[in-house]
């Protein structure tokens, strides 16, 4: 027995579970989208916290998009019904917000005609509030962007989810803009954090140094073209 699973979040540098290979390509007509909410809901369920209810983190769906192609990876795992089993509970626990199990075709780069692997499990969400609680929906860049840089929960905090799909996709050498964006649109927010804890600082005249986790501390990735007007992007 055998089963293929696409990843185009966190999947892509950290998948969590056994598997047999793992091969870098993409898939057609879906583009990322920060329009899931994720926060610890329940001991038991969700094991990818980035978020709290009272200050959610936004995390990747996939949108239906036609002309669109998401790069990520694609795992594989071969070697009969129970390690299937084991792999398929992980990743269900892992990807709870997720509603839906869509089979899709995988392509690898130098063929977009010919698919390289057909009837590869995806999650992704109905983008419908009443259907889907954990569906929040498309939001200005910036309220995106102060969203991811102040929730944090169990796993990390939701920035650090965003900068490591921003490597991700810087090494294997396909950027995004709209992930390069929200990325930089989150540091300056980190940025603009730090400059008024700094000056809040001074005036209760502290004297001691207090290291912060902010933009500072994240390396700029070196671009290979020219980064575009920061827009905001909505469905």
């Amino acid at each position: 027995m055998v089963f293929w699973i696409f990843g185009y979040g966190s999947l892509v540098w950290n998948p969590g579970f056994d598997y047999d290979e793992k091969v870098m390509g993409f898939i057609k007509d879906y583009r990322r989208v920060f329009d899931l909410v994720t926060y610890v809901f329940c001991v038991t369920a969700c094991i990818d916290h980035r978020g709290t209810p009272e200050h959610p983190a936004r995390t990747l769906t996939l949108e239906k998009t036609e002309g669109a192609i998401c790069w990520g990876a694609a795992y594989c795992v071969r070697g009969g019904a129970e390690r299937e089993r084991l792999a398929m509970e992980y990743l269900e626990r892992r990807e709870c917000e997720y509603d839906q199990k869509t089979l899709v075709e995988f392509y690898k780069e130098g063929d977009a005609l010919q698919p390289a692997l057909t009837g590869v499990i995806v999650f992704t969400s109905t983008p419908d509030k009443a259907m889907n609680k954990y569906y929040l929906g498309p939001a200005p860049l910036e309220e995106m962007a102060r969203q991811i840089a102040t929730a944090s929960g169990p796993c990390g905090n939701n920035r650090e989810y965003l900068f490591k799909l921003e490597k991700a996709l810087y090494d294997i050498d396909h950027e995004e803009d709209y992930v390069i964006e929200l990325a930089n649109e989150v540091r300056k927010v980190l940025g603009i954090v730090e400059k008024g804890f700094m000056e809040e600082m001074k005036l209760v005249g502290s004297s001691s140094h207090i290291p912060l986790k902010t933009a500072h501390n994240i390396p700029v990735l070196k671009l290979h073209r020219p980064l575009a007007e920061a827009v905001a992007m909505d469905s």
